[in-house]
């Protein structure tokens, strides 16, 4: 089966499952969805007793682990949790074959990258009754905010509308590292309180966004050579190319709601200052000088790129970061060419 609600089934798991893969270019998101499933079922990550961890290439010179681990029984009374990392579609038919024959009722959580829909792995844990595939992509602006409000919320803090944007628009490339950025915000703060704007640049700052900003200013410009080596760098560093991809379109977003304001009447500079969160002032130039040049038709076959990128990522073969970059280099031709 298809898991569509990862974070509800993480927390409460149908106990009528018996394995589930976790996989998806967010690995910050992987890692916290295999803990939260992991004390689901056995109380704690970390008992001996009750969670064995090992990685898939461990099957692959011994298969009958697998079955082995799954009929093990806890010293301690108790459902087990049999943990494996890594695994990949070289993987997927000794998985078809456990769940034609299933042994012993542990939890089986195997994790992976970002596997394409073709793949062998994903299509063993789909199309099993005893099991479920979990995707786990960059955090959408929803998912992002919900994150950021139960988070803050657990500490007795409320954050204000602009605060909040400007968050979401910093965060959201990687689970684990924007949790991060949360847990220091709440440190920063010291106790319960409401977070402005000011609070949050003066604890995440702009850090959390400088590779990116750097990337996309530079696509904006025109400036292809900066633009791939960022990009490099970034991916290099585990940056999800899909989350490159979102913070581009979001770039481009604010320019052409800038245009649109233009359109009314409005000067560049008065246009821009409408925007939520706002431009940070280092780039504000950079931004409006973007915002004169490109035109809303360009702007909006922009984002049809960006989005057809993102489809071709997600639905076929095509590596991720292919895809991706591909798209970013048309953009930084027309972006040229404008220049």
């Amino acid at each position: 089966m298809k898991i569509q609600r990862g974070d509800s089934f993480a927390a409460k798991p149908d106990p009528h499952i018996r394995a589930v893969l976790i996989y998806g270019p967010d690995a910050g998101l992987v890692r916290e969805r295999l803990n939260i499933l992991t004390k689901a079922v056995a109380g704690a990550v970390d008992d001996p007793f009750r969670v064995i961890e090992f990685t898939a290439d461990t099957l692959s010179d011994d298969p009958a682990r697998l079955r082995d681990e799954a009929a093990a029984m806890a010293l301690t009374g108790g459902r087990r949790v049999v943990r494996i990392r890594d695994a990949g579609d070289s993987h997927g038919d000794l998985f078809a074959k456990f769940f034609e024959n299933p042994v012993g009722d542990a939890l089986i959580i195997v994790t992976g990258s970002d596997l394409s829909p073709r793949s062998k792995l994903r299509s063993a844990f789909e199309e099993a009754d005893m099991a479920g595939a979990m995707p786990c992509y960059a955090d959408s602006a929803e998912t992002l905010e919900a994150v950021i409000r139960a988070t803050l919320k657990a500490a007795g803090l409320s954050i204000g509308g602009e605060a909040l944007e400007w968050l979401v628009d910093r965060l959201g490339g990687d689970r684990e590292l924007s949790r991060r950025e949360l847990e220091k915000l709440v440190l920063y703060m010291g106790g319960p309180g409401t977070v402005t704007e000011d609070d949050v640049l003066a604890c995440i700052g702009d850090t959390s966004a400088v590779g990116l900003d750097d990337l996309v200013f530079a696509l904006g410009d025109g400036d292809q050579a900066t633009m791939q080596r960022v990009f490099a760098r970034l991916t290099a560093e585990g940056t999800n190319a899909i989350s490159i991809l979102t913070a581009v379109a979001r770039h481009f977003m604010r320019l052409h709601e800038t245009r649109g304001r233009m359109a009314e009447g409005k000067n560049v500079e008065s246009a821009a200052m409408m925007l939520r969160p706002p431009v940070f002032f280092k780039v504000k130039e950079r931004f409006n000088a973007q915002a004169r040049k490109w035109t809303e038709p360009l702007l909006a076959r922009a984002l049809e790129v960006l989005m057809e990128a993102e489809l071709a990522a997600k639905s076929t073969d095509i590596p991720t970061d292919a895809a991706v970059e591909r798209a970013l280099m048309q953009l930084a031709q027309v972006g040229r060419a404008k220049r």
